[in-house]
């Protein structure tokens, strides 16, 4: 790491996860050590008005570094069609352009990306000459070894060098806001409250009621989580250590074989990581301060081969951590239940179908909502032979999506192409018995 330039801090950090796994820490987190959490603060009984100083105080932080592999996508995920023409760079800095103007404040939008993204995304961002604040635009994360899994040595690849290395997770937000120097020129320039959340989550959008009783409770950290539903079986959920009672967050690398059952239960646990965080910019300081450039993170240990694409090549180890488990790490730390609108991620094509459809809108300020009267998303679950990639989800609905805005679950099984002017009202599922099918222009499924 030291002869790639990798900061030390970031190689302090590395060597700690490393002694974590040769200790034989596998970073798991069984029911028995967790309770679900309940009666958690609201966005609703939040105060509607008040003083909103903080605002000029604040950055909104998106991470942008995803290649959208699992999508067939080779370049930065944001570049992506989200709605109306526009990709979520462009949305998401025309979300930030309508907050400054809105309350008249500087609000720099901060990237950070992977070294995979970076050009591209600055490059489309030139289309927004106001967008530069006086911090820089972006910086970009930190990278790490994989390790043959075998004796845990970093792997050799001279084929393709670049596979050698690997991303830390995005709990790696926090080492890499030091080791750029962004944290310390964000501070210099008075900035004390940081917004977070992913590039494909448009719902995102910085919320001054949040930002406002966030810095009245001085909260050193804040998640925002939704409460769950059939979609979230695999996300990564709050729950309570019983042991001290402390917030923790579990995601599914985290879930011992014995507890799947009881994970994919979103009754049980309810309250669901939005990856939507808050932090104050100054708590942070102090504890990387404190533990040396180190921010203690539960381990995720992440099992893949060499190259990701070939599982003939060798099996590797990823360390990794989550940046939503800083919850566990800041004491103070709290939790705040959002409407379902500010949690529209896009990790799928199932995603990008529902998001492109009419069960959201997108406003004048580039704010993303659902259609009035909807409570939350359809859920959708398309074939993934005929849709994964996005070049055959594409081809396959040819004039758009269908309308969505009346369904509450679509599936579709096999090789279906979608015509024009489909509607999907309540509770549809279609399928290619044989072979290939197309739905007519101006068919109604469900009902």
């Amino acid at each position: 790491m030291r002869e790639a330039d990798v900061a030390e801090a970031a190689v302090r950090t590395f060597g700690h996860y490393y002694d974590q796994l040769v200790a034989g820490e596998t970073g798991m987190l069984p029911d028995a050590e967790l309770e679900p959490v309940r009666d958690l603060p609201t966005f609703a009984a939040l105060d509607d008005g008040g003083d909103d100083d903080a605002l000029d105080r604040a950055v909104v932080v998106k991470l942008n570094g995803g290649l959208g592999t699992s999508m067939g996508m080779t370049r930065a995920k944001s570049l992506i069609e989200a709605r109306d023409g526009l990709s979520f760079l462009d949305v998401v800095a025309r979300q930030t352009l309508a907050l400054r103007r809105r309350h008249g404040v500087r609000l720099p939008l901060v990237l950070m990306h992977s070294f995979h993204t970076q050009a591209d995304s600055l490059a489309a961002l030139e289309r927004y000459p106001d967008l530069p604040a006086d911090v820089p635009l972006d910086f970009v994360q930190n990278q790490e070894p994989k390790l043959l899994a075998d004796d845990l040595q970093p792997v050799s690849w001279p084929q393709q060098p670049a596979l050698e290395w690997c991303p830390p997770g995005h709990g790696d937000l926090y080492t890499a806001l030091l080791t750029s120097g962004m944290l310390e020129a964000l501070r210099d320039r008075g900035y004390e409250y940081a917004f977070v959340s992913n590039v494909d989550n448009l719902g995102a959008v910085l919320e001054p009621r949040i930002l406002r009783w966030f810095a009245t409770e001085q909260i050193p950290f804040l998640m925002e989580v939704v409460v769950g539903t059939e979609s979230e079986r695999k996300g990564g959920h709050l729950a309570r250590r019983r042991a001290d009672g402390q917030l923790v967050l579990r995601e599914s690398a985290q879930v011992p074989d014995a507890d799947e059952d009881s994970f994919r239960d979103f009754r049980r646990w309810r309250s669901y990581n939005t990856n939507n965080l808050w932090v104050n910019l100054h708590a942070l300081a102090g504890v990387l301060e404190g533990n040396d450039g180190v921010i203690e993170l539960p381990l995720i240990v992440n099992r893949k081969t060499v190259d990701p694409g070939d599982a003939s090549t060798p099996a590797v180890v990823q360390l990794e951590t989550a940046m939503g488990a800083a919850v566990g790490t800041f004491a103070g730390a709290q939790a705040i239940e959002v409407p379902r609108a500010r949690f529209a991620p896009v990790k799928t094509t199932n995603d990008l179908l529902v998001l492109r459809s009419d069960a959201y809108g997108l406003s004048d300020e580039a704010r993303v909502g659902l259609t009035s009267g909807r409570e939350g998303p359809p859920y959708v679950d398309l074939d993934p032979d005929h849709f994964k990639l996005l070049r055959d989800f594409d081809a396959r609905f040819p004039a758009g999506p269908p309308s969505l805005a009346a369904a509450e679950r679509l599936v579709v099984r096999g090789d279906v192409t979608f015509g024009r002017d489909v509607v999907v009202e309540g509770a549809a599922e279609v399928e290619a018995a044989d072979g290939a099918r197309t739905v007519d222009d101006g068919a109604r499924l469900g009902g």
